[in-house]
């Protein structure tokens, strides 16, 4: 069949070895065939292969893209020729902490459903909460030493106590658990007031009288959310349970 000379078409070098097959390589080669370009896909199939072909296009990685005879780079490249928006690594981003309230909000509203029938019920605001809790948690637990490093930058107890910084998430986890599970409140209570009062003392004055810009880690240590709004929701929704459970547990409300 005669090849259509309206067909447009790229050529692609990536790595292809028995012990890795570059992830970039893949994704590179499937947008552009989305994009509707036919795909002179070349293999690097060695080491010595792939460091040979660095070498004479004088390029640190691959894969590597071409078009029309012209080099346009590797798959973040080849996005942004395709006019996406690439974000910089130390660009802000508010993702993680929509994912996380999100799918906490959908999880509380599926418990909510379970138990008793219907979304609108006051556990299911609760349980929005404690599931928030909970996910912030991983996000500190997954690097520890990450997020005690950040969070020393503003939280006024881990200046005074170092170690403070490395309990933080094991303490908003446990209050979490025990706010899901509705027991223990004596326990999860006091501990979700004592963390997010120092919390949110410790955003406010960083952020709106010493007017500090700093990134929050308030969901790891390596995020790249602006200290402000969302670490001090976040403390404030953990002062909010330590009060609230207690108060309902002895019939206040």
């Amino acid at each position: 069949m005669p090849k259509d000379s309206d067909q447009k078409t790229a050529t692609l070098y990536r790595m292809v070895m028995e012990e890795h097959l570059c992830p970039y390589g893949l994704k590179t080669k499937d947008r552009l065939e989305r994009e509707g370009y036919e795909v002179d896909d070349h293999w690097l199939t060695t080491k010595e292969e792939t460091e040979s072909f660095k070498r004479e296009h004088n390029v640190e990685t691959t894969p590597q893209v071409f078009i029309d005879g012209k080099r346009i780079g590797g798959y973040e490249a080849l996005r942004e020729y395709f006019g996406d928006d690439v974000p910089d690594e130390d660009e802000t981003s508010y993702q993680p902490v929509i994912a996380i309230f999100s799918v906490a909000f959908s999880m509380a509203l599926g418990l909510s459903w379970a138990f008793f029938g219907t979304i609108f019920t006051l556990r299911a605001f609760e349980w929005f909460i404690a599931i928030s809790m909970c996910f912030l948690a991983v996000q500190k637990l997954q690097d520890v030493e990450s997020f005690s490093t950040m969070f020393l930058n503003y939280d006024l107890l881990a200046r005074r106590w170092v170690r403070y910084g490395r309990l933080y998430p094991f303490g908003e986890a446990l209050a979490g658990i025990l706010m899901v599970a509705g027991a223990l409140v004596w326990i999860s209570a006091p501990v979700a007031l004592f963390i997010g009062t120092v919390g949110a003392v410790s955003v406010f004055k960083a952020v709106y009288i010493d007017k500090r810009e700093l990134k929050c880690a308030c969901v790891g240590g390596s995020s790249n959310v602006p200290l402000g709004f969302v670490s001090l929701t976040e403390n404030l929704m953990m002062v909010f349970m330590g009060l609230w459970m207690p108060a309902r547990a002895l019939g206040l409300f």
